[in-house]
């Protein structure tokens, strides 16, 4: 019985984390989703009478230079920085699954040709990269999403390339090609279910980097002009606060740590959770 007790604290305790990253994933979500159940005040109400006022009893996170409510500003806020991060990240990882899949499967002259292209995406930094896409595309909600997922594509792809190279030559898909399978059913039977995983614990891990990709690009000014900003736009408005009213870029900014501190903390563990070599505990 004592073991078991001790067993239990350990297990509590190594997952202390991930419960508190996940609880955290879970409210941002909520306030994505369901903003006007959690803001106290409407995005756009102006306080004339509390212009730049410290966090208070009325305002916990403060107001900004327009008289609004912080906490309100990043509670729908986060809708458009969440989809911006979710939706690249899903049409980076299925468009790199695409062309991994193709590329390492059919191989020869097809496997060249997009790996070449996926090299040459690969020598330009990320940020650099979706800030050359954002720039020549201009500042829209669906012209950030492409930049960030053109910026993400080359490392899923790749990954998903060295996962079916890996699995192609594979004993059990050699002979089920031996009995006549076709190759479109080997590859859907036997290779593809075996080559997504370590796809999904990228996509995990990514959704930080695309959520501060979006907040970058915002930050400098290529984000969505709209009446209610998102996050990158909000700590762009507060940088130039930051002697007289700290709260406006502070509080944007703890949320962005905080969300793409979560991702990372539930990729490491969804990692975990698919690799073999781990023990159950």
């Amino acid at each position: 019985m004592p073991l078991f007790k001790k067993n239990k604290r350990i297990f509590y305790s190594e997952h202390a984390f991930l419960y508190l990253a996940s609880g955290v994933i879970l409210f941002l979500i909520s306030c994505a989703i369901f903003p006007q159940w959690i803001a106290p005040y409407a995005p756009t109400k102006m306080f004339s009478d509390a212009i730049m006022q410290a966090p208070s009893a009325s305002h916990f996170l403060g107001t900004d230079y327009f008289g609004r409510d912080i906490f309100s500003l990043i509670v729908y806020g986060s809708r458009t920085s969440l989809f911006i991060g979710f939706l690249s990240v899903f049409l980076a990882a299925l468009l790199g699954m695409l062309i991994g899949s193709i590329s390492g499967y059919i191989g020869g002259i097809v496997d060249l040709l997009f790996m070449r292209v996926i090299d040459i995406l690969m020598t330009i930094p990320g940020m650099l990269l979706a800030l050359a896409f954002a720039a020549a595309l201009g500042p829209s909600l669906m012209n950030i999403i492409l930049a960030i997922t053109i910026s993400a594509l080359p490392g899923y792809a790749r990954l998903m390339r060295g996962q079916i190279i890996s699995l192609k030559d594979r004993n059990y898909v050699i002979a089920s090609k031996s009995i006549g399978v076709s190759s479109i059913v080997v590859f859907f039977r036997h290779i593809l279910p075996n080559a997504y995983s370590p796809l999904l614990v990228m996509a995990t891990n990514g959704l930080g980097t695309s959520i501060l990709l979006g907040a970058g690009l915002s930050f400098l000014g290529l984000g969505i002009v709209q009446e209610i900003p998102d996050w990158g736009t909000l700590l762009s408005q507060g940088r130039g606060y930051l002697s007289a009213a700290w709260w406006i870029a502070t509080f944007p900014g703890l949320a962005i740590t905080l969300f793409v501190l979560s991702a990372n903390i539930l990729g490491d563990s969804f990692r975990d959770f698919l690799d073999p070599k781990k023990k159950i505990r």
